[in-house]
């Protein structure tokens, strides 16, 4: 029985997570609270919006040792997977320092910013963990991406997205998965994607 806990990080796409989730059988719960996070089976840290806010409010709500600590699989969404590295150039954020690195603000002559649409995330590496997140899924498929800044390639990055330069479209570390795309907005690939993190253990 997954017991899935949706951290409250005051995001617009907390309630888009939750009715992904339906699609898949799983009842999940949106909260802040200590406890129901840590009995969770699985954790998803979502986030749309600034950097420096979102850390404010994990603070507010004394969760930021607590997402630090956690032991089972946790899932950052967008911003919720740039909060999982050291810190942010947005507002110069401290973020939880799960994962090493800075992200940074795109900006490129040729393209628009925030990328925002769809684009091919193509797999890096070899570990289990990392590639049992994409099991089933082609490599190069489309994720749909809303973000203005971004974590370049670090060797926790997992999957790789050109915009038109290279950036982390998915980083891991231990029992922690981030991912910069929106999978609850990413049609078959996205579900497929949660099913398969509903999978880890």
């Amino acid at each position: 029985m997954k017991n899935v806990a949706i951290i409250d990080s005051g995001g617009a796409n907390v309630a888009s997570i939750g009715f992904a989730l339906e699609r898949l059988g799983v009842d999940a719960c949106h909260t802040t609270d200590v406890a129901a996070i840590r009995a969770a089976s699985h954790v998803i840290l979502p986030g749309v919006g600034a950097a420096r806010s979102a850390m404010l409010r994990l603070q507010a709500m004394g969760l930021v040792d607590v997402i630090r600590s956690l032991q089972q699989p946790v899932l950052g969404i967008c911003l919720g997977m740039q909060l999982m590295c050291d810190a942010s150039e947005e507002g110069d954020t401290p973020c939880l320092g799960i994962v090493p690195g800075r992200v940074q603000q795109l900006s490129n002559v040729e393209v628009s910013v925030p990328h925002m649409g769809w684009n091919r995330v193509t797999r890096a590496g070899t570990n289990a963990a990392s590639l049992a997140l994409f099991e089933g899924i082609e490599d190069g498929a489309y994720f749909y991406f809303v973000h203005s800044f971004a974590l370049s390639l670090t060797p926790y990055t997992s999957a790789i997205c050109k915009y038109p330069g290279e950036f982390s479209a998915t980083i891991h570390r231990d029992n922690f998965f981030g991912v910069q795309f929106h999978p609850e907005r990413s049609s078959a690939s996205g579900q497929s994607l949660l099913a398969n993190f509903l999978r880890l253990t």
